[in-house]
């Protein structure tokens, strides 16, 4: 019955979700072609407007309110040693978020973004830090099982953790203008690169980057254990929640939900780089129209990055040889957007301005 619950909530929150609004698509497109300047003179700054137009159902985007959700979950392949940091790290960066001194925190405070966190499954419960409400507790479990040996999580766990995704979106979408995702948890490049080997059908080692910096041996293992994981799982390409429970992480599911959430609200949600855009193809694959509210923010170096990206068949705003995850990407990317909404209302067209328009 509790699972029936879960999946009907699942199902209520997909009902919500529409494409683009097509009428405001094409009353955006009209107005950039007019602006004084040569045509498409600003390239994809004005794909971009158009794109939040359709999604905001607007032709004055609202975009102030910016808000990176760094969702939190330990996992159990990480000690197949295929990251160079201990699990502990985990623990202490969600302390150093919450102190407002990590990469995150520095980035999005450049970009007027809030930064919320939350334990969908880490191995430790901060307890003070809930108590004290400088996190969201949404705890699945304290790390997912060891995916080499079997399933990382049950489905049931899995279509929860997507529900506690959508949860946090609907919490907050009444003071969020734009979500950015993020994500923390070591070891998550190997399930992120599980689930892009599952979806776009590539070999493992075209897929499976460094992450946190490891060596060419390490590597080789890390692609090795990819490879027994997924030859003992079995993931069903055709099954999103299959792919999650098998191969992938609390984290990464919670992402997946954000970016329900986010659509049911009609809400731009901007990814960011490897494990977040594994969370959004679990999305796609769940619910093919939240495609139409997601924003790439950027291609990481992480080489199955690119093979998520071109099933998604979205193009990344920036390249900038980013690796580090917990939602950077997304809030630089959060300028942009900005950038887009101020061209297609700030700038004059040719008619206001009194300008001469091209013969």
């Amino acid at each position: 019955m509790a699972n029936e619950k879960a999946l009907s909530f699942l199902d209520t929150t997909f009902r919500a979700i529409y494409p683009q609004d097509h009428e405001y698509r094409q009353l955006a497109e009209a107005r950039l072609n007019q602006l004084t300047m040569p045509h498409w003179a600003l390239g994809d700054l004005m794909d971009l407007a158009i794109d939040l137009a359709g999604i905001t159902r607007s032709m004055r985007p609202p975009v102030a309110r910016k808000k990176v959700v760094v969702m939190v979950g330990d996992h159990g392949v990480a000690a197949e040693g295929v990251s160079n940091y201990p699990v502990e790290v985990t623990t202490q960066m969600v302390h150093s978020f919450v102190r407002g001194g990590a990469g995150i925190n520095a980035l999005a405070r450049q970009a007027g973004a809030g930064v919320c966190v939350v334990d969908v499954g880490a191995k430790d419960d901060f307890t003070e830090l809930v108590r004290d409400g400088k996190i969201i507790a949404k705890k699945i479990g304290r790390g997912t099982d060891n995916m080499v040996y079997g399933p990382a999580m049950t489905r049931t766990h899995a279509v929860m953790t997507v529900e506690a995704g959508i949860e946090v979106a609907n919490q907050l979408a009444a003071e969020v203008d734009v979500f950015g995702t993020g994500d923390m948890g070591i070891g998550n490049t190997t399930p992120s690169a599980a689930i892009a080997a599952v979806f776009t059908g590539k070999k493992v080692a075209e897929l499976t980057g460094r992450g946190t910096g490891i060596d060419d041996a390490r590597l080789r293992h890390k692609i090795e254990v990819i490879e027994k994981a997924l030859a003992r799982n079995k993931p069903n390409v055709k099954d999103g929640l299959d792919v999650l429970a098998k191969v992938g992480g609390f984290e990464i599911g919670a992402i997946a939900g954000l970016v329900i959430g986010a659509a049911a609200h009609r809400k731009p949600v901007i990814i960011d780089g490897f494990i977040a855009t594994a969370g959004a193809m679990i999305a796609s694959s769940l619910e093919p129209f939240v495609r139409d509210y997601i924003i790439c923010s950027h291609r990481s170096v992480e080489p199955g990055h690119g093979a998520l990206l071109e099933k998604l068949q979205r193009r990344p705003l920036l390249d900038l040889n980013l690796r580090l995850g917990e939602g950077t990407g997304a809030v630089l990317s959060m300028h942009l957007v900005e950038a887009a909404v101020a061209v297609l209302t700030e700038v004059a067209t040719f008619a206001e301005a009194g300008v001469a328009g091209p013969t």
